[in-house]
């Protein structure tokens, strides 16, 4: 077990920042394991990530340096993690994001801000018919970006209890593959193959109808990678918004003074959402890079092969970026986090996650304003997964103690 693996197992979440405060000043490369090549390595000051999401000597396509089957497969469960946009380099990450950069650009998500207001309106109504307390969780912060994200693509939006669970599994492999996963993926792809043949026969104005259109021509999209776009547009397109939500509202909770201060003056929202993806970031880590060269990186001697990880929560509270790194402030004036990556990787449904979150924040604020966490439950706890940050529960009471 390597030092990370045992951190981990310690209820990691907790003490993370410190942690990582410790490594950006004494040991910012720090090596995860060291004891045989290919060595891991994470890197926590901000300047360095940024240098590592943006360097092309570093690739997501790990089968350029370890061997690996090449080429489709029968098994669509097993090649569903090996076409995605996410672990791919130019020129095949190019084409995948040129298919659906337009469904995510700001004046296309603009367009979806009616739509989203009425989602999350619904969902409020059905929250004051609930008795306190409420889980912010499960009733506001996971439907709303499941449902969104199910209309833009064309699925049915009461299918998302499915897609919480398969999603949770998935994300959770990162960790440890439970005996879960294979059943789950198997589930997840069928779903999907039914899901394209009903829109193979009866196409509809929808994401996934004009992807099933790329696949067919032949040149644009292959089987794997329609099956490994959807899959990530579904699990990116509501965990992170999810975390963004419910971690932005329990960083507001833990400092009243914030909370007042946008309650006062709305026009702070969006500077909310900010520093809710600066101070808890939805990501805790980039995805996995790995050395295509032997470098010297910051006076660590970096080895072709060698596994490198980006702790984008550790960047974001760099003190040497961000002034009081460490405390929250929704008035935040230099606010450049990298909770969305940086360089070609930079995260595809930023616009609509900041859109998301500002709505949520607004009309949770206006319909509940005495809102806060619910003191005679358990505290809130960190979900024990490797690559994000996100509460599994948050339970709250919508109205003042009598």
């Amino acid at each position: 077990m390597n030092q990370m693996e045992t951190l981990y197992k310690s209820n990691f979440k907790t003490g993370a920042y410190d942690f990582y405060e410790q490594q950006r000043l004494h040991n910012p490369i720090f090596p995860m394991s060291d004891t045989r090549p290919p060595h891991s390595w994470l890197i926590t000051k901000y300047d360095h990530v940024k240098e590592l999401l943006k360097s092309t000597s570093f690739i997501k396509d790990q089968s350029k340096l370890f061997s690996s089957s090449n080429g489709e497969t029968e098994n669509v469960n097993l090649n569903i993690f090996e076409n995605m946009m996410l672990d791919v380099d130019p020129p095949d990450h190019t084409r995948l994001r040129k298919l659906v950069q337009p469904y995510f650009n700001p004046k296309t998500i603009k367009q979806l801000e009616p739509r989203i207001s009425q989602i999350a309106d619904d969902l409020l109504i059905q929250m004051k018919e609930k008795s306190s307390p409420v889980d912010l969780i499960d009733d506001f912060a996971f439907p709303l970006p499941i449902i969104v994200i199910s209309e833009l693509l064309g699925v049915p939006s009461e299918d998302r209890d499915k897609f919480r669970k398969w999603s949770h599994t998935i994300v959770a492999a990162s960790d440890n593959m439970t005996a879960d996963f294979t059943e789950d993926v198997q589930a997840f792809t069928s779903y999907l193959t039914q899901l394209f043949e009903q829109k193979r026969a009866c196409p509809e104005e929808d994401l996934i109808s004009r992807l099933l259109q790329n696949e067919e021509d032949g040149e644009q999209l292959n089987r794997d990678e329609l099956y490994s776009m959807v899959v990530l547009l579904i699990i990116a397109g509501h965990e992170t918004t999810v975390n963004l939500i419910g971690n932005t509202m329990f960083a507001l909770f833990e400092h009243p003074n914030q909370l007042k201060k946008v309650k006062e003056n709305p026009a702070l929202i969006p500077g909310a959402v900010e520093e809710g993806l600066r101070y808890y970031s939805p990501v805790d880590f980039s995805t996995a890079r790995w050395a295509d060269e032997d470098m010297d990186f910051h006076g660590k001697t970096i080895q072709r092969g060698d596994f490198v990880l980006a702790s984008i929560s550790s960047a974001n509270r760099d003190e040497e970026k961000f002034d009081h790194a460490d405390q929250f402030d929704v008035s935040r004036r230099r606010n450049a986090h990298v909770a969305f990556g940086y360089g070609i990787h930079f995260c595809l449904g930023a616009p609509l996650a900041r859109l998301e979150g500002s709505i949520a924040l607004e009309k949770l604020l206006n319909s509940f304003p005495d809102i806060h966490i619910d003191l005679d439950a358990e505290p809130p706890e960190w979900r024990p997964v490797f690559l994000l940050r996100g509460l599994n529960s948050l339970p709250v009471a919508l109205k003042k103690p009598v």
